[in-house]
C-alpha cells in the first residue's frame, strides 16, 4: 500500500461543493469524496501553519512537541512520521511545503551534520526530500521572509521569467505597465497573476508529484503539500474572473459580537487584517480570488487523479486530502486564522482507501470528532505498522473506513494556539509564557481557555452553530463551563513525554516480575526467596 497525503494550505472545510458550498464547484475533490469517507468534524491542532504542521508530522499535540508558532524549531530528536514509517520499510517523501525550522543548536550539540542522512532528516521534519518549497518568498524592509532555496523560483527562471524573485514579480503579482501590482495588496486580488497558468505554483507542484510517483518504488508515503489557496490572494487567468461578488456568501457575523467583546477577540478584530476584512469591498475582491485558487487546485486534482488511474496507481494507493487550517475571510469580523471559530479551526478531511475492506463506506460522511494528528496515526496503521501510542497521540481512522466505531473514539477534540509572537501578544502585554489558548470542543459545546488571566469563551454549538454568542461570562452556563474544564483537565493529565518505553514494554516487565536478584523492602525474605536469602546470609564475600 502506497499513501498519497495531500495537504492544501489555508483551505476552509466548507469551501468545497461536496461540503455544501452553493457557488464554488470542486468536482474532482467531490469525486474523491464519492470514493472515500469525508469527515465533517475534523479539527486542526493549531490555527497557524507551523504549529499545525509540526503536529501533523509528529502525530503529537502542540504542547507535546513544543514548536508552537511559525519559525519555532522542532526539537531535535522529536520522533516523526518518517521515523515510524521507515522502521516498517515504508519510505516517506516530501513534495512541497512543511514550514519546518530545524533545531540547529540541538543538531550542533549532538554533532549531527546537516549533509548526513540523519542530519538531513532531522532538518526536514523526518522527510526525505523530492522537492521542498515553502512557497512564501516575500521580501520586506527587514529582508526576505524565508532565506532558504526556492526550487520554484529556479523553475521560473528556467522558463524565462526575469528578476531575482519571479515568485513575487510574476506568480504573485499582476502586470501594470512597467510596475508590479503585488498580490499582497488586496486591491489587486481581482486581477490575473502575470504568469502562464501552467507555470503557476499549483500545476508545478502537481507535476513534481507525478514525476515522483512515476519513478517511486514502493511502499511509499508521499506528502504533496500545496501552498495555495493561502494568500497572496491572486490567481492566473482563467481563474481570476471565474467568480465575482455575486458568488460571495454573506459574512457569518453579527454586530453584537463587537459589543462588550472578549479582550483577546477584540485585539484580533482590531488588527489591520481584521479591519480590512470588515469591509465588503475587500471581501468582494478577495473571496472570488480565493475561490479561483481553490478551483485551480481542484482542476489539478483532476489532472493528478486521471494520471493515477491511467497509470494503474489508484489500486495500490491510499489518498488522504486535508488542510492545515482554515481562513476567516471576514467571518466574525476577522481575517486569516489564529482563533477557534469553525472557519479557522475546522479542516476538510477525505480518506480514500482502495482496499475491499473500505467498500462499505465509499461515499459516506462521518461526523465523528477527529483531529489532524489522527491522520498521522492512520498513515502508520495503513502502512501495516503498529501505531506507537506512547509517542503518537493521534488515533487511527481505519476503523471508520471499515464502517466500525473504534473503541478509542474521541468524545472531545483539542486545539492550541500560542500568540506570543503575534503582534496581538505585544499589544496586550502578555508574557511569552502566558500568551496561550486552549480549545476543547465536543458536539455540543466549545470552550476556549485563556492562560493570560482572561475569562474563557464558550459557544453553544447545537443552538448557535455559527458561534455568534460568547457565553463565557454568563453565570447561567457555569455548569457547562465546569464540564468542559473537566475535559480539558483530563486531556492535560495525558502521558505525553514518556517516549522511550511503551505501555506493552511496561506490561511485559510487570509480567516477568522482579528478576534483578535484589531483595527490596523485605523484612524477612525466607518464605519468598529462601535460596537467595541463604546466599546473602554469609555466602557473599565482604568487599575489602
Amino acid at each position: 500500500m502506497n499513501i498519497l497525503w495531500i495537504m492544501f494550505d489555508q483551505l476552509r472545510f466548507d469551501y468545497l461543493s461536496c461540503a455544501g458550498h452553493p457557488t464554488l464547484q470542486t468536482p474532482n475533490i467531490d469525486r474523491l469524496a464519492r470514493k472515500g469517507v469525508r469527515f465533517t468534524n475534523a479539527y486542526t491542532q493549531s490555527p497557524v501553519c507551523g504549529a499545525a504542521r509540526m503536529s501533523a508530522y509528529t502525530g503529537r499535540y502542540v504542547s507535546s512537541h513544543g514548536a508552537q508558532w511559525n519559525g519555532v524549531p522542532l526539537m531535535v530528536g522529536e520522533p516523526t512520521l518518517g521515523d515510524h514509517l521507515r522502521a516498517n520499510g515504508t519510505g516517506c517523501w516530501l513534495i512541497g511545503k512543511t514550514h519546518m525550522r530545524a533545531d540547529k543548536a540541538g543538531m550542533a550539540r549532538l554533532g549531527l551534520a546537516p549533509d548526513s542522512v540523519i542530519g538531513a532528516r532531522q532538518a526536514e521534519c523526518g522527510f526525505d526530500i523530492w522537492c521542498r518549497d515553502d512557497g512564501l518568498w516575500a521580501e520586506g524592509p527587514a529582508g526576505p521572509y524565508d532565506s532558504a532555496r526556492s526550487p520554484y523560483n529556479e523553475y521560473l527562471k528556467s522558463r524565462g521569467y526575469g528578476g531575482d524573485n519571479p515568485w513575487a514579480d510574476f506568480a504573485n503579482a499582476a502586470a501594470d505597465d512597467d510596475t508590479i501590482a503585488s498580490g499582497w495588496f488586496m486591491q489587486n486580488a481581482d486581477r490575473s497573476a502575470n504568469i502562464l497558468e501552467e507555470d503557476s505554483e499549483t500545476p508545478w507542484l502537481t507535476t513534481q508529484a507525478m514525476d515522483f510517483i512515476a519513478q517511486a518504488e514502493g511502499p511509499w508515503c508521499a506528502h504533496l503539500s500545496y501552498i495555495k489557496p493561502h494568500w497572496p490572494y491572486i490567481v492566473p487567468a482563467p481563474y481570476n474572473d471565474m467568480y465575482g461578488p455575486a458568488d460571495v456568501l454573506p459574512a457569518t457575523r453579527d454586530p453584537a459580537e463587537l459589543e462588550h467583546p472578549h479582550p483577546l477577540y477584540k485585539a484580533f478584530t482590531d488588527t489591520i487584517i481584521g479591519r480590512s476584512f470588515r469591509r465588503d469591498d475587500v471581501r468582494h475582491k478577495v473571496i472570488p480570488a480565493y475561490m479561483g485558487l481553490i478551483r485551480q487546485c481542484d482542476d489539478q486534482m483532476g489532472r493528478l487523479f486521471d494520471w493515477l488511474e491511467e497509470s494503474g496507481r489508484t489500486d495500490d494507493t491510499m489518498i488522504i486530502l486535508t488542510s492545515d487550517h482554515g481562513d476567516y475571510l471576514g467571518d466574525h469580523w476577522l481575517g486569516e486564522k489564529d482563533l477557534f471559530h469553525a472557519p479557522s479551526v475546522k479542516v476538510p478531511l477525505i480518506v480514500c482507501d482502495p482496499r475491499r475492506s473500505a467498500d462499505p463506506t465509499r461515499g459516506i460522511t462521518c461526523d465523528a470528532l477527529v483531529e489532524s494528528i489522527d491522520v498521522t496515526a492512520t498513515i502508520i496503521d495503513a502502512a501495516g505498522a503498529t501505531v506507537p501510542d506512547h509517542i503518537v497521540e493521534g488515533r487511527s481512522l481505519m476503523p471508520y473506513l471499515k464502517g466500525q466505531t473504534p473503541d478509542d473514539a474521541r468524545d472531545f477534540v483539542i486545539s492550541e494556539y500560542d500568540y506570543s509572537k503575534h503582534p496581538v501578544g505585544a499589544a496586550l502585554e502578555a508574557t511569552p509564557r502566558d500568551a496561550r489558548l486552549f480549545m476543547v470542543a465536543d458536539h455540543d459545546w466549545k470552550l476556549v481557555q485563556c492562560v493570560a488571566g482572561y475569562r474563557p469563551m464558550l459557544f453553544d454549538l447545537r443552538n448557535d452553530p455559527d458561534e455568534l454568542t460568547d457565553l463565557g461570562a454568563d453565570p447561567a452556563y457555569a455548569t457547562i463551563r465546569e464540564r468542559m474544564y473537566e475535559k480539558l483537565h483530563a486531556w492535560g493529565l495525558r502521558m505525553s513525554q514518556r517516549l522511550t518505553v511503551s505501555e506493552d514494554e511496561i506490561r511485559a516487565q510487570r509480567a516477568g516480575g522482579n528478576d534483578t536478584g535484589v531483595l527490596l523492602g523485605l523484612v524477612d525474605g525466607t518464605e519468598v526467596a529462601p535460596d537467595l536469602v541463604a546466599r546473602y546470609r554469609g555466602k557473599v564475600p565482604r568487599r575489602p
